[in-house]
């Protein structure tokens, strides 16, 4: 089966839940011991659909975030519109990778909105009632993305079933933010 063709399978969440409730609940004194299949090293592939910008990269590796590299994922998911960086919440860039591992895909996540300053989120609220006025996209917690050749549909579903944070809907569009608020869907 190809990319274009996988949709979330019961077999996909399972092993990717199970394995990385399993490596949540464990005490670190474990860490030696944990089953091949909790990720010793987490990669992502982003790719910013405004700026172009592609990265792909790991970010966490030994039990450790590099800083480097999430300082490349927050610069990448900056306010396209003026220039203004914030450090993302690393939830959210494990929310992504979690994300991806139950939709079984290495696509890049096509980025539509990372970080957004308070200018482009008043002038966008000013302009669109799906804009709230006091979005955790200002807060370096949310995303709106997509994936080619994945249903957003199929992400939504699977966003929903990490129960992580909120999660809204946009098929007009053609994209699915997510964010590490409360536990929420629209």
């Amino acid at each position: 089966m190809n990319d274009s063709q996988k949709t979330i399978t019961r077999r996909n969440f399972l092993r990717y839940a199970l394995g990385t409730g399993v490596a949540v609940t464990m005490p670190v004194s474990y860490a030696g011991i944990l089953p091949s299949s909790v990720p010793v090293v987490k990669d992502l592939r982003l790719h910013n659909l405004h700026t172009e910008e592609k990265i792909s990269l790991s970010y966490f590796e030994q039990g450790q975030y590099i800083s480097d590299a999430l300082r490349d994922i927050s610069y990448l998911l900056r306010d396209h519109r003026t220039g203004d960086v914030l450090a993302m919440d690393p939830g959210l860039i494990d929310l992504l990778y979690d994300l991806k591992g139950v939709l079984g895909t290495e696509q890049p996540l096509q980025v539509i909105s990372g970080y957004r300053s308070p200018k482009t989120n008043a002038a966008l609220h000013k302009n669109s009632s799906g804009v709230a006025s006091k979005s955790l996209h200002m807060q370096g917690k949310a995303i709106d993305i997509c994936i080619e050749g994945v249903d957003t549909r199929d992400i939504q579903k699977a966003a929903i079933s990490l129960a992580r944070g909120g999660v809204g809907y946009y098929p007009r569009s053609n994209f699915v933010h997510i964010d590490t608020g409360r536990v929420r869907a629209w």
